[in-house]
């Protein structure tokens, strides 16, 4: 469980970074291209269920984190989230992070057999209130 911990807390603040720079371009083609090319990185894992993202990956970190972190962009680019208007200080980007972990890890112990799309949108939909 600290493997998934510790991969979610990167992954989700990746995810941030990734959506405060695709927002501060949202007017230019390249923030269009940014946002297909989030979405083509995700489609071909969507198959994922919570345990099968740790058993592909043989629970490499670096590759759960590069999953978790497409599927979490994808749900930025699909709900169109300007990360900023959730957390704008340091203190607030750990709340976030500390809330959708927990969302997430509740997710997955769950049902290890859920996909891990569905589980990642609705921690970032509960997290963020959406």
């Amino acid at each position: 469980m600290e493997k998934m911990e510790n991969y979610i807390m990167r992954t989700l603040t990746l995810s941030l970074v990734a959506t405060i720079v695709l927002a501060a371009n949202t007017h230019t083609a390249t923030a269009d291209e940014a946002a297909d090319q989030m979405v083509q990185d995700a489609l071909p894992l969507m198959y994922h269920t919570c345990s099968s993202v740790v058993e592909e990956t043989d629970g490499d970190e670096a590759m759960i984190v590069d999953v978790v972190g497409k599927m979490v962009a994808l749900v930025f680019v699909n709900r169109n989230i300007d990360i900023a208007q959730y957390a704008k200080t340091d203190e607030e980007r750990a709340t976030v992070r500390a809330d959708f972990l927990e969302a997430l890890r509740a997710g997955c112990e769950k049902d290890r057999d859920a996909l891990l799309a569905g589980v990642v949108d609705g921690s970032v939909k509960s997290t963020l209130g959406l």
